[in-house]
């Protein structure tokens, strides 16, 4: 069973741009209500996907630098990130199946671009 791990402008880069797995990032705050309204929805994910996604969460009050270094300007927003790139921003709290639906769809188009640059790079 995995967790929602906190991650700060210390850690950012070993806990999520070193990640072997896709990592979601969600950029939250105290003080928000959509933060605290997605945060059942993220630990789902985090159960249900462990070992094949990695859910972790920043304060942007706390850690402004990771905030500003990728532009977050709305609460909650959810990056998330493969080979250490960001591959999907999501703005908002959205429903369990909307959020699935999104992340499913970055995951595939990037394991298909994985697999092309593979196939072009093996042809003799």
């Amino acid at each position: 069973m995995s967790e929602i791990t906190e991650v700060t402008d210390t850690t950012f880069t070993a806990d999520v741009l070193g990640s072997d797995v896709p990592v979601l990032v969600e950029f939250w705050a105290t003080w928000c209500p959509p933060c605290r309204m997605i945060a059942p929805v993220l630990a789902e994910l985090a159960r249900e996907r462990a070992g094949t996604l990695a859910v972790r969460k920043i304060n942007s009050d706390e850690n402004p630098e990771t905030t500003r270094s990728y532009q977050v300007m709305s609460l909650p927003t959810m990056i998330l990130f493969r080979g250490g790139e960001p591959v999907l921003t999501i703005v908002g709290a959205l429903p369990k199946a909307r959020l699935e639906e999104r992340l499913d769809r970055a995951l595939e188009s990037q394991a298909a671009v994985a697999l092309t640059n593979v196939s072009a790079t093996s042809r003799p």
